[in-house]
């Protein structure tokens, strides 16, 4: 009896280093993907640099208006973007593996505020407006392609600025989890997680729930304000526009666009309430094959996650336009909503958090 209750114990502490070895890996290969798509990004902008070619955005991308880099001409922006991404990988690199560094002070305290430096510029100053308008367009231009609608040129939608935009939030996601990770550890606390002994406080279950609840509330409540007015327009009604200007939108059709991007935020409002909602942790009965069921985690968290930081970005860069600060201090119906992009954008995210850290299980890493 004695050696199958220690041969038990055996098993099961095997299996708890399998895991933490796995789980630290794991952080281990987010790092040095960060590292390498980094480096990648940094030396084309390198060559950008040099040859005086190939720089993607500002005044070089066609669908750039809305972006905070539109007025940052190329011999200037190319050469910041080196430097920054190319410190970015060294970056990764310091904060990554079993010879991670160990700065005291000061020096843990710069290095922090560089990574989240090249984190913010990635995530939030590269992306613009349109990463969003073709997150809510996507249903329909992948629902309609197989019929031809609607009637545009996809190789002018899908530009060689947008994929840049889109690699530039997948790095940017992956290097914030490498200077998280390496700010846990140099903090005492887990890299996985980021527990620490003493209590969790605010990132506990029951804390995240309280404070995750308002952070919904607001989230679910700006997209539904700005659909009413889209759909408004739709219906014939000029809320905060002229009936030239409605007229001239349904001419063109380009009010049906308002109107899918709003139909896209009620969507997201909807699904937003299941961060807090039992549907939002087990599948409802109407889900054939899956009712009843734990919804993972990361079906919810990860896509959350990308739709907050888009969000966010394209906030930002409306209020990096003049003009739309001239006409919201006009009290404009049409750009009020917009205004509180990045207000859902950060609700958004903390929402996310929120359910992140009320459903994490035991962390396999500590």
């Amino acid at each position: 009896m004695v050696h199958t209750e220690q041969a038990g114990r055996a098993e099961d502490g095997t299996a708890v280093r399998r895991q933490r070895r796995t789980a630290e890996r794991r952080l281990h290969r987010t790092g040095y993907l960060a590292a390498g798509s980094s480096a990648l990004l940094g030396s084309l902008a390198l060559v950008w640099t040099v040859t005086g070619r190939g720089y993607p955005f500002g005044t070089a991308d066609p669908d750039g208006a809305g972006s905070l880099l539109w007025r940052v001409p190329a011999e200037v922006g190319a050469p910041i973007f080196a430097v920054l991404l190319l410190g970015a990988a060294v970056t990764a690199l310091a904060t990554t593996g079993p010879h991670a560094v160990r700065l005291p002070g000061a020096a843990r305290l710069a290095l922090l505020g560089y990574g989240w430096l090249a984190v913010a510029v990635l995530l939030l100053v590269v992306p613009d407006v349109q990463v969003l308008t073709y997150l809510g367009y996507a249903p329909m231009l992948i629902g309609g392609l197989p019929f031809g609608w609607p009637p545009v040129d996809y190789a002018e939608l899908f530009t060689l600025a947008l994929g840049y935009k889109v690699v530039s939030v997948a790095t940017g996601l992956l290097l914030a989890r490498t200077v998280l990770a390496w700010q846990f550890r140099t903090a005492g606390a887990c890299p996985s997680c980021g527990r620490r002994a003493g209590g969790e406080g605010w990132t506990s279950a029951k804390s995240a729930a309280r404070w995750g609840r308002w952070a919904v509330g607001i989230a679910a409540v700006i997209p539904v304000l700005y659909a009413v007015t889209r759909f408004a327009w739709a219906i014939g009604i000029p809320l905060g526009i002229t009936d030239g200007f409605l007229r001239e939108m349904h001419r063109t059709g380009l009010v049906w666009a308002g109107a899918g991007l709003a139909a896209f935020g009620v969507v997201g409002a909807v699904l937003t309430l299941g961060l807090v909602q039992r549907w939002g942790e087990r599948f409802p009965g109407w889900m054939v094959g899956l009712a009843g069921r734990r919804v993972p985690v990361k079906l919810a968290v990860v896509p959350a996650t990308g739709v907050a930081v888009a969000i966010t970005a394209a906030g930002l860069a409306l209020y990096g336009q003049p003009e739309l600060l001239a006409e919201l201090g006009g009290g404009s119906l049409t750009l009020i909503p917009m205004a509180l992009w990045p207000v859902w954008g950060i609700a958004l995210g903390a929402a996310t958090l929120g359910y992140h850290l009320r459903r994490r299980g035991a962390c396999p890493h500590c």
